[in-house]
């Protein structure tokens, strides 16, 4: 499985029922899981994004239909990133000339 971060802002519609936060992160964790996504971290931030959210992926179309989704229902906009852990990393390098 592929790690992707989730930067995650809310949207004027989020913002103004921020106090269902809660019950939206368990409506996310149990689409992600139906998606064969696993939500490993999940994070509400100071700063310039309200929510950091980690997930473990089966590939780039999965988390993009999970983000796809997400940003459908209107709360949040998502920026999501593939992340590298270091054995991936080591493996990426070790390639190098």
């Amino acid at each position: 499985m592929a790690t992707y971060i989730m930067l995650v802002n809310w949207t004027d519609q989020g913002i103004r029922n921020v106090k269902n936060t809660l019950d939206r992160a368990k409506s996310f964790r149990e689409s992600a899981t139906g998606m064969g996504v696993t939500v490993s971290g999940l994070k509400w931030t100071l700063g310039p994004h309200d929510l950091v959210v980690t997930v473990e992926a089966p590939d780039d179309e999965t988390a993009t239909r999970l983000g796809l989704a997400l940003g459908q229902v209107g709360n949040v906009r998502t920026t999501t990133m593939r992340a590298f852990g270091e054995d991936e990393m080591s493996r990426i390098v070790s390639g190098l000339s």
